[in-house]
């Protein structure tokens, strides 16, 4: 048996994700991780900056990613919007007319979509207004239509021409892009659409979707195409017929000429129409005559403006972060290889979800001396379990002013160091155990850099002044000169994952993620 998945169950998947970001009862956090992705190790590649591997879809692949988050920002209601393609109104460009009737056997005749949403029949003007292309000037003769000359420009709540050059072309303007989104959110290649445009105040907005909505906009019919002329008509101009089918009330005026049909006007929209014939009888041509084909293209339910959603196909959704020193829990001497998303992670020592604005995913140690400088992806390790055990991390980071070293932990300390596998290995009975690190007098060791330092076992709280003059914040609580990540780790769902060449921060930059999730 055949069966598809429609592309109406894809802009339903975003938009319940949409509404999932939305809900208090979730929390979704962009995370970055991974600063060693060239350290040899599970899943990571020497290769790895200049062609970072594919994600793999597994549940160990998720977990390793959840080993290695270094931070996360929530996503909140206002750095999430649905996406459509950016399709830019420019002077000469040919555009398709919206038609309901796009498919694999009736393709779009200018970019030979097989389905409306992939065909150009929205544009972009210059000032953030997008419109949908009611009219374009074609006909069966001409299926591609007239060249684009005046660039719509209008608010008007009905479909207008958008100039005098006679192009053909009729517009229906939809909305406007507000300022705040074409900073945070502009693209080369996608443009938002309002989030809550079904329950908007905003006056613009709301005076669309009404319109569209109203008792006598229902499946309100626009436009009716004239795919095939006819021949042997009676002639006449102005000639007012019946648009019949399931809806009601829908007039169109037919101009004939020359026995053909050259000329098409809805006097009347109607309404309820999901299927609709032009009733031609009383011109019928006669029986030597060819029938003409004219075709009332049926709107969105409820008319053009009212469902955006549906009518633009939104199934992508992007989603936004900035990264910043504001906070101490993202460092600034690390880097980063892998981002993803992650649903619902919880705090550290409970099941309760994760709710705050940030979190660190590393774990910290506060020294009291140091000699040498840890470096960022070095293994550290600690004598532990009275001397029958060694501790093991990565370097994620450390601040020379505070004395803190954030690091890691993730299974490719414990495999077998050869094959980074469960392979048999000499030591394993130590090695392969993940002990962890101890608030004692035995010293945090780097095996790259040498560097030897003693926890300040007797630290504790979220602030310290190591020059007796600056107040620091730590971002973490630490408890005898140790602090624990803010949540379980790899706790919540991992719903996306990329890997990207390592990204290095810096004090005086700002990182902007943007992630699009297609449908």
């Amino acid at each position: 048996m055949s069966a598809i998945v429609t592309d109406q169950f894809r802009i339903l998947n975003a938009s319940n994700f949409v509404d999932s970001v939305e809900s208090t009862s979730n929390s979704y956090y962009i995370t970055v991780g991974l600063p060693n992705p060239t350290t040899v190790g599970y899943g990571r590649t020497v290769a790895w900056n200049t062609n970072p591997p594919s994600p793999i879809d597994s549940v160990a692949y998720n977990n390793h990613a959840g080993d290695v988050v270094l931070y996360g920002k929530k996503v909140t209601s206002a750095n999430v919007r649905r996406l459509v393609r950016r399709i830019d109104w420019v002077a000469g460009s040919r555009y398709e007319m919206y038609r309901d009737d796009y498919s694999i056997t009736s393709p779009a005749p200018i970019t030979n979509a097989s389905r409306l949403y992939d065909a150009n029949y929205y544009v972009m003007n210059e000032d953030y207004r997008v419109y949908i292309c009611i009219e374009n000037g074609s006909s069966g003769s001409n299926p591609k239509g007239n060249v684009s000359q005046d660039q719509p420009k209008f608010t008007d709540l009905e479909p207008t021409r958008a100039g005098d050059s006679g192009d053909g072309y009729i517009w229906k303007y939809l909305f406007t892009i507000p300022p705040s989104d074409i900073i945070k959110f502009d693209s080369t290649e996608y443009l938002t659409v309002p989030n809550d445009w079904q329950t908007s105040t905003e006056s613009q907005i709301r005076s669309i979707r009404e319109s569209a909505d109203s008792s006598v906009n229902e499946n309100q019919i626009k436009t009716v195409y004239i795919e095939a002329a006819g021949k042997n008509y009676a002639n006449g101009l102005g000639q007012e017929f019946d648009i019949i089918g399931d809806g009601t009330g829908g007039k169109v005026r037919v101009d004939v000429e020359g026995g053909e049909i050259t000329n098409t006007v809805v006097t009347s929209g109607g309404k309820d129409y999901s299927y609709a014939l032009v009733d031609l009888g009383s011109i019928n041509s006669n029986s030597t005559g060819t029938p003409a084909h004219l075709i009332p293209v049926i709107p969105p339910s409820k008319g053009h403006g009212f469902d955006v959603y549906t009518e633009l196909g939104t199934d992508k959704v992007l989603v936004y972060a900035r990264f910043d020193d504001s906070t101490k829990d993202f460092p600034v001497d690390t880097s980063f290889a892998q981002v993803g998303i992650v649903k619902n992670p919880t705090k550290v020592g409970t099941n309760d979800v994760y709710q705050e604005n940030t979190f660190s995913g590393l774990s910290s140690f506060k020294f009291s001396t140091i000699t040498g400088t840890p470096k960022v992806g070095e293994k550290i390790e600690q004598i532990v379990a009275n001397g029958t055990g060694k501790a093991f991390g990565y370097v994620a980071s450390y601040d020379i002013e505070t004395k803190v070293l954030k690091y890691f932990r993730d299974r490719s300390l414990f495999y077998n160091q050869t094959v980074f596998n469960q392979r048999d290995y000499a030591g394993i009975s130590t090695n392969g155990r993940p002990y962890d690190f101890e608030s004692s007098s035995n010293v945090i060791s780097g095996n790259s850099s040498n560097f030897s330092a003693a926890i300040d076992t007797a630290f504790a709280g979220i602030t310290t002044n190591p020059t007796g003059t600056k107040l620091i914040n730590l971002g973490v609580d630490f408890t005898s000169g140790m602090a624990v990540p803010e949540i379980n780790k790899g706790s919540g769902e991992l719903i996306y994952l990329d890997n990207r060449s390592s990204i290095a921060r810096n004090a005086r930059q700002k990182e902007d993620l943007k992630i699009i999730l297609e449908f």
